[in-house]
């Protein structure tokens, strides 16, 4: 499969997801807080770990770890709710950590890996190598049309 040319990545708040380290734009993470109870929604794939009252809305609470081929690390006092906002869309995403900011250079980004799982490649739009080693800096377009996997509400009647 072709793998798109790497964008500008811009400003970035890095976190670990399963094990390994990922990059989300800056400009798209509205706050970062603990994470709250989550409420398990049936018939939804493992990476919608289901729906929570945040700030008094219904939030979708993503778990991308499946996806990215991570490990089943379970989350901790250290883990972490990323809440994104981007495309008129706005989710939550579960990470283990939060480690810091980012701005690399337009020539840092490199492609992704071409080994990489096919559901992990889909996701990033390149990757990084800094003094702690590489990481990958998460699509969220293409995480939010993720979307268009879920099943469909039936209508009673």
């Amino acid at each position: 499969m072709d793998r798109p040319e790497p964008k500008d990545a811009g400003e970035l708040v890095l976190v670990s997801i399963g094990g390994s380290r990922y990059a989300l734009p800056m400009s798209s993470v509205d706050e970062v807080g603990r994470p709250p109870a989550i409420t398990r929604v049936p018939g939804l794939p493992a990476w919608v770990t289901g729906v929570a009252n945040w700030r008094g809305r219904v939030l979708a609470i993503l778990d991308l770890r499946s996806l990215l081929g991570g490990t089943g690390n379970d989350l901790d006092r250290r883990s972490r709710l990323v809440v994104l906002s981007h495309a008129g869309a706005r989710v939550g995403l579960l990470v283990q950590t939060v480690s810091g900011g980012a701005v690399p250079d337009t020539d840092a980004v490199e492609p992704v890996l071409a080994n990489l799982p096919d559901s992990a490649g889909q996701l990033l739009i390149g990757q990084v190598t800094d003094a702690q080693g590489p990481y990958g800096v998460l699509d969220l377009d293409a995480v939010l049309a993720l979307a268009q996997q879920l099943p469909r509400a039936r209508r009673a009647g």
